[in-house]
């Protein structure tokens, strides 16, 4: 059996993402360039082609994964991943993102397609200067007036998953009181 039959046998033939009905095709989510069962997805057009940049992403469409992103299948829950954090802007993403679980390995393989030159070459530093990652935990060092949201985040609050400003290494993004913010690194330290 052919790699695109047996997907479509497991899929029912519908798009592992958004349960479209219409033409499927294999997309290889593997590192190594060798699609097999668990490192393949078979989605509809629509999803590949906001997946590879031919479209913007269209957080409408991606709604969807609030079902899929609960698959038993690896490369579903890594593309599910992916798309969410490309789309964390949105709080429902952001929501979605907070609740998926990847194991360490799966995580690894998720941020694999994330990585670009240019924030490979922007290091972002604690106020200690210990170098912060995506989806590291940080705890605030003083009182911050949030601008616009009319609160302030107390110093001492952890702040959980943040991710990074891609062209700027002194601003991270992360979840304070229900509100995503930007905030400087120098006024945070990083977690154990």
């Amino acid at each position: 059996m052919s790699l695109e039959e047996t997907l479509s046998l497991r899929s029912q033939s519908v798009c592992e993402l958004c349960a479209s009905k219409d033409a499927l095709f294999v997309l290889d989510v593997s590192q190594d360039g060798n699609p097999t069962e668990d490192n393949a997805a078979y989605l509809c057009q629509i999803c590949l082609t906001q997946i590879d940049g031919q479209q913007d992403l269209q957080p409408r469409h991606w709604h969807c994964l609030n079902e899929s992103m609960w698959s038993e299948v690896p490369a579903v829950k890594i593309l599910a991943w992916r798309l969410l954090s490309r789309l964390r802007a949105e709080s429902w993403a952001q929501d979605l993102l907070d609740m998926l679980y990847l194991d360490e390995e799966q995580l690894v393989w998720a941020e694999d397609d994330l990585q670009s030159p240019s924030e490979e070459d922007v290091l972002h530093k604690d106020s200690n200067g210990t170098v912060l990652a995506g989806g590291d935990t940080v705890t605030l060092i003083k009182d911050l007036p949030v601008k616009g949201a009319g609160f302030t985040a107390k110093r001492g609050t952890a702040v959980r998953g943040i991710s990074l400003v891609p062209d700027n290494a002194n601003q991270i993004e992360g979840r304070v009181s229900g509100q995503q913010i930007v905030i400087l690194t120098q006024f945070v330290k990083k977690s154990n």
